[in-house]
């Protein structure tokens, strides 16, 4: 059996599903970054991740307005004064739970995301690299109010 065979799917789902990078992907089952690199594109892993994050969102939105209809409506009978369904009662208890679930899922996929999309070089990143690799040193600012001399180094 080829690897692609073997580790494919694996790969696919630590991708999509698990949020993981390539980079980590490739350590993790033993193969060369570009091997799950062209896999990824072959296999249109980015569109499958950003359709699988949607997902999750859109059930999220869909979860989150269900209950809060379910909450509305025994709300309305509990100012009514009417007898409250204990299957409706239930079913919004075991529901509160599934909703803080899903939030921190997204919570954490969304920062994976952000931390992805910052990647690059930084101003902070810049300065070190011309400090310590081109040895450029700036001088910071003068305070206000002291002149600097410009026989002075």
């Amino acid at each position: 059996m080829s690897k692609k065979q073997v580790y494919f799917a694996d790969a696919e789902r630590m991708y999509v599903i698990e949020q993981r990078s390539v980079d980590k992907i490739a350590s993790v089952l033993d193969l060369n970054f570009k091997t799950v690199l062209g896999w990824k594109q072959e296999g249109n892993w980015e569109e499958k991740r950003f359709s699988f994050l949607r997902s999750k969102q859109m059930f999220h939105e869909e979860l989150y307005e269900f209950s809060r209809k379910l909450m509305i409506s025994i709300k309305d009978d509990i100012e009514k004064g009417e007898k409250i369904d204990a299957g409706r009662m239930y079913t919004f208890t075991r529901m509160l739970p599934l909703i803080t679930k899903i939030k921190e899922y997204e919570d954490v996929a969304s920062k994976k995301q952000e931390s992805e999309e910052k990647k690059g070089l930084t101003p902070e990143i810049l300065n070190l690299i011309e400090e310590e690799v081109l040895g450029i040193r700036r001088e910071p600012p003068a305070p206000q109010g002291i002149r600097r001399n410009d026989n002075q180094v």
